[in-house]
């Protein structure tokens, strides 16, 4: 297969020490010193001091971390609220992620699903090729779920998640697992899954007698829900795009 060239076209380059500050890097002096340094390479090859790149394709790592720098790209955390439905055109009318997504230029993508009755983290982009690798099962980017569920909850069930449990389509099984709380009649748990099987925790937590009354993403792969407010939303920082880069990158 061709590649494309990466030689930027001449109304579009500018100067890589520029395009580094304008991302957010450091100051000018700052990324001349990193280029300087040979901590930056461009499109696989160590950047020199005077290089130009276009900052709309140019791939540009600092440290063998990721740089975004076209400006286009929207990375976004929203905690989704129970009851909003993972969809931009939801036929039953119902309240849709498209609902939260008025004050935002862009055409956005969520990046995976939350069902209605679930919770918290979703990313949301326009970086296709992100989105690609971070729901593709080959790269294996686990989630994070706090889990309420019926109790009292007998030790046996972890080990049974983490062993593996037999589901309708096939056997799931919990990479990490651990009691948070137990409040009598009910449990909070928290555990930890690579793959997005429909309503994968429910059915796992309902095959070993525990069925979920509440459910929360607190995390994809290393980006976190922190203290979001329901239907909130914020910008990723340049180290959380970096780390979902990294996530993704067959030599991680």
């Amino acid at each position: 297969m061709w590649k494309k060239c990466s030689m930027p076209q001449a109304d579009t380059a500018e100067r890589l020490q520029k395009v580094l500050a304008a991302a957010g890097v450091g100051s000018r002096r700052a990324c001349e010193d990193l280029i300087f340094r040979r901590r930056v390479t461009v499109n696989g090859k160590v950047a020199k001091l005077g290089d130009k790149v276009d900052p709309a394709t140019a791939e540009i790592l600092v440290d063998g971390q990721r740089v975004i720098t076209d400006t286009k790209l929207v990375y976004i955390a929203m905690n989704k609220p129970r009851g909003v439905v993972t969809s931009l055109d939801d036929e039953k009318g119902r309240t849709e992620l498209a609902d939260f997504l008025g004050q935002f230029d862009q055409r956005l993508f969520h990046v995976g699903r939350l069902d209605a009755d679930s919770e918290g983290l979703l990313l949301i982009t326009n970086d296709g090729e992100l989105t690609n690798k971070l729901t593709h099962p080959s790269y294996g980017i686990s989630k994070t779920y706090l889990a309420e569920v019926m109790g009292p909850l007998p030790r046996t069930v972890g080990r049974r998640l983490l062993a593996g449990v037999e589901l309708e389509d096939g056997p799931a099984r919990a990479d990490a697992f651990k009691l948070v709380d137990a409040l009598g009649k009910t449990a909070q748990v928290e555990i930890v899954l690579h793959e997005g099987r429909k309503h994968i925790v429910r059915r796992m937590m309902e095959a070993v007698g525990h069925p979920v009354t509440r459910l929360i993403r607190t995390a994809v792969g290393p980006i976190r829900l922190g203290d979001l407010r329901p239907g909130g939303f914020r910008h990723l920082s340049n180290a959380e795009i970096a780390a979902l880069y990294k996530a993704v990158s067959r030599d991680a």
